[in-house]
């Protein structure tokens, strides 16, 4: 209880290494998110409703893709860029942007998939009125996403969550380094190998937090989507 207390304490005096780890997470988390959903609804879509050679095949490699481990994930990633790889001479290893790189590959499929099932079972009738109205391909996405923002939204959420929530990946390409790429999860697992609960619990109450409003958020969405 008196670590619980401390962490408490710890929030309310703005501790400033807390908000350093607070504002990486973020902003790792908002640009993979976006990244990701920019990439994978189009392509949700597009392999919802396109009728392309080798759609079967790359459905099974995105349901493939959705359970990546993070640390395979963060291997892969990380030999791409370090100095003997490929992209090696970009020298983004340890860096908040191959921790956003990372990310996109574990959260665009979940993407795919879930925008992929949204068009799936909701939008038939919608692409039968595009037909009927004579919309071109842009303006039949355009229809889609408009009709189906709110459950868009919640796939947005979903994605925000898994990104913010990630060790594994995050750890292996950044490092975990403090006042650059450390950021809540790496942090809370480093603390308490420390022992150092109270800092721990101070981040943990944070990421619960975080994780009780996007919760929220989704739940409310859900329940707008079935009135």
């Amino acid at each position: 209880m008196s670590k619980l207390l401390e962490s408490f304490r710890l929030l309310l005096t703005m501790d400033t290494e807390i908000l350093q780890i607070i504002g990486v997470t973020l902003r790792m988390s908002f640009f993979s998110t976006t990244i990701s959903c920019l990439v994978g609804m189009p392509l949700g879509i597009l392999l919802s409703k396109g009728n392309f050679k080798g759609k079967n095949s790359i459905k099974r490699l995105v349901n493939t893709l959705m359970g990546l481990p993070p640390v395979v994930a963060g291997l892969l990633v990380y030999l791409l860029f370090t100095r003997y790889g490929p992209f090696g001479d970009l020298q983004l290893l340890f860096t908040v942007e191959i921790m956003v790189i990372a990310q996109c590959v574990l959260i665009t499929p979940i993407v795919i998939s879930n925008t992929h099932y949204i068009v799936e079972v909701k939008s038939n009738q919608l692409i039968e009125t595009a037909k009927g109205m004579g919309l071109g391909k842009f303006k039949t996405f355009a229809l889609l996403f408009t009709e189906n923002r709110r459950s868009l939204i919640s796939v947005v959420l979903t994605a925000f969550g898994r990104s913010i929530a990630e060790v594994g990946a995050v750890s292996l390409v950044g490092g975990n380094i403090q006042w650059k790429t450390r950021v809540m999860t790496t942090a809370i697992l480093l603390e308490t190998n420390k022992g150092d609960f109270t800092f721990a619990l101070a981040l943990g109450i944070i990421l619960l937090f975080i994780a009780l409003i996007v919760n929220i958020l989704a739940s409310i969405l859900s329940k707008e989507n079935e009135r």
